[in-house]
């Protein structure tokens, strides 16, 4: 091998076995008869493939095991020859290890002992594209991210399990390929169930010519009745040409096959209910596959599927929630069975929040009754919703990570996981005012400081951080402030005009609502010693904005929804509320998705920027804080 070809080889070594075997192959051949790769001392180009090998599991299990006599030679000679190289080996696996116990401190353990990892360690995410990804999938997303990326030098692949052409849909395809990139996930590999439909459809006839599967025309009511009392099906002792004639039947869309599924055969009374023979194919003629069209009239279920692509693709770690634990050992039988190549389960809790569902089914309904907006509405619980709802990316991120991967299954409270967003967004949101338009009150300035024309002034857009940059504050003789404060002043009182200084209430004209108040400038007073603290806008030298200040509240009325309860009953009537509002002239510079402060109101997510659309107005909805 020349040197330009062994440099392109130090670089091609980072993959799988199958991927990396021809390289191998090739410095086995090269190493004939040779002490080093290039020259008679260790060169750039050894230490290079020497690491390179070193820091691949399964490129460093294979070379132990000694099948390539020259190349296992060399690497046990470079080895216990040259211990300066492997410094930068050791460094890598130290900082691996510092960044497992970061995490376990920032309060989780991620000491999980995951078996054979120095095979390599492949992580899969497999959601189904029947809608779009919310807080649940987000942890599994997350979770196997971490141990492939982070944790370990791995691999990360993302698998759409498309098996279910009735619900799935190009669009929710896209949306989660999206919305993993705006979490910062990058798969290595992006594949599709449907991928291997062919493979399937070859493993199910594997299973019915060994007599681990049959073909049942039991109706679906009677035959989960008779899975729940541990009944024998009355086709369970078809024979296997019957079971390949009446299959045969499901891919041709026959009328005799379509009135049938494909059963595994493994148990009839089991007392774990998964392992009671489940159904592995289903007949599905009408819908067209949104990637196979209508090429397949029969389609494979999650519990085949699952192990089956899991160990052809390479996965070697699965990371799935604790709703499937029942589900392990029919993933195992599935393994055996087709003697496929093991894959290591992990089960973590689901993240689970009072007053929310995660249901993607109970979910669709309210989008397709219109209970909410859509997928990315405020008020669900999508990656989608609580984005726009004003979610930071980081934060999200951290929120979940410090879950981990525990098994104990809690519900918890969105306080912590908004108290995680605000630590994020408060140091660089930008501070505005806002004045409500229903009962606003006219204030008339007046004193030897009240100025005799308006002008501006800049002010800092943050009290703490310069970064964030100014904001023109306009001064005048005309004010409005809300009705709250001012229902709460007493003639003779001295209050503090934010940003501006102190004022004496002079007059607060009697009604309710008031209407006016006449205030005297005081800016010689102390601003500590008042107790009321009071937003304003000045009418004059700039102009106002109007603005929709948005609110919303949980979807549903109790902490947590059983199996059994009727939706219905519990969705809270009403979960978004409105105010108009008048902004500061400076709100016409934020664009949509912009975080901003209001003072003495809260956070806000800017969902519409006054430059968008005709009618000049800002929207902005309201973000949790944790402690509203």
């Amino acid at each position: 091998m020349k040197a330009d070809e062994l440099v392109a080889v130090s670089t091609s070594l980072g993959g799988d076995f199958k991927s990396i075997e021809p390289h191998l192959i090739r410095l086995e051949k090269h190493l004939t008869l040779r002490t080093y790769l290039a020259g008679y001392t260790l060169s750039d180009i050894d230490a290079k493939i020497w690491v390179a090998i070193k820091s691949n599991r399964v490129a460093v299990s294979f070379v132990r095991k000694g099948s390539y006599a020259n190349l296992h030679r060399w690497f046990t000679y470079v080895e216990q020859n040259h211990p300066e190289i492997q410094t930068e080996v050791k460094a890598a696996d130290s900082a691996r290890k510092a960044k497992v116990q970061a995490a376990s401190r920032a309060g989780a353990s991620y000491n999980l002992a995951l078996q054979e990892v120095e095979k390599g360690v492949v992580t899969r995410f497999l959601p189904e594209p029947s809608g779009y990804l919310h807080i649940g999938h987000a942890k599994a997303a997350l979770l196997s991210d971490y141990f492939a990326h982070q944790a370990y030098d791995g691999k990360l692949r993302l698998r759409l399990d498309d098996t279910n052409p009735s619900k799935e849909k190009g669009e929710y395809q896209d949306a989660i390929i999206e919305d993993l990139a705006l979490m910062g996930i990058k798969p290595d590999v992006v594949t599709y169930t449907s991928d291997y439909f062919d493979h399937l459809h070859e493993t199910c006839l594997t299973l019915i010519k060994g007599g681990h599967a049959y073909a049942d025309d039991t109706d679906v009511e009677t035959m989960r009745d008779e899975r729940g009392k541990g009944i024998e099906s009355k086709r369970r002792g078809r024979t296997v040409e019957e079971n390949l004639a009446i299959f045969e039947g499901m891919k041709n869309g026959t009328e005799e096959g379509l009135k049938n599924c494909i059963r595994a055969k493994i148990s009839v009374d089991n007392p774990n209910k998964a392992l009671r023979d489940p159904v592995i194919y289903r007949c599905n003629p009408d819908d067209p596959h949104h990637r196979t069209g209508t090429k397949w009239k029969i389609y494979p279920t999650y519990d085949l599927a699952c192990p089956v692509v899991d160990s052809l693709e390479g996965v070697t770690h699965a990371l799935r929630s604790t709703e499937y634990t029942d589900r392990n050992p029919l993933f195992q039988w599935f393994l055996d069975t087709l003697k496929l190549r093991q894959v290591y389960m992990w089960d973590f809790a689901r993240m689970n929040f009072i007053k929310t569902f995660l249901s993607k089914r109970k979910l669709a309904k309210l989008v397709d009754t219109g209970r909410v907006w859509g997928w990315d509405d405020p008020r669900m619980p999508t990656i989608r919703g609580i984005r726009r709802r004003g979610m930071t990316i980081p934060a999200l991120r951290e929120f979940i990570l410090k879950q981990g991967p525990s098994r104990n299954v809690v519900s918890m409270d969105w306080t912590n996981f908004w108290a995680t967003n605000k630590k994020e967004i408060d140091p660089v949101a930008p501070r505005h005012t806002a004045i409500l338009k229903k009962d606003h009150v006219k204030v008339a300035i007046m004193g030897d400081e009240a100025p005799a024309e308006p002008r501006t002034e800049d002010k800092p857009l943050h009290p703490k951080n310069a970064d964030v940059g100014t904001k023109k504050v306009a001064f005048s003789k005309e004010l409005i402030i809300d009705q709250e404060d001012a229902k709460s002043f007493k003639d003779g009182e001295e209050i503090t005009l934010m940003q501006w200084g102190n004022a004496i209430v002079r007059a607060v004209a009697s009604g309710d609502p008031i209407t006016s108040i006449t205030c005297e400038l005081h800016l010689k007073g102390d601003v500590r010693s008042t107790e009321k603290k009071v937003t304003w806008l000045s009418t004059q030298g700039q102009k106002l904005i109007d603005a929709e200040l948005w609110d919303f509240d949980y979807l549903l009325t109790k902490d947590k929804l059983e199996e059994e309860d009727d939706l219905e009953q519990f969705l809270n009537p009403t979960t978004a509320t409105m105010e108009e509002a008048l902004c500061d002239e400076g709100v016409t510079k934020l664009k949509k998705d912009d975080i901003i402060q209001l003072e003495r109101r809260g956070y806000y997510r800017v969902d519409k920027g006054y430059e968008e659309g005709t009618e000049r107005k800002v929207v902005l909805f309201c973000i949790p804080t944790g402690k509203n």
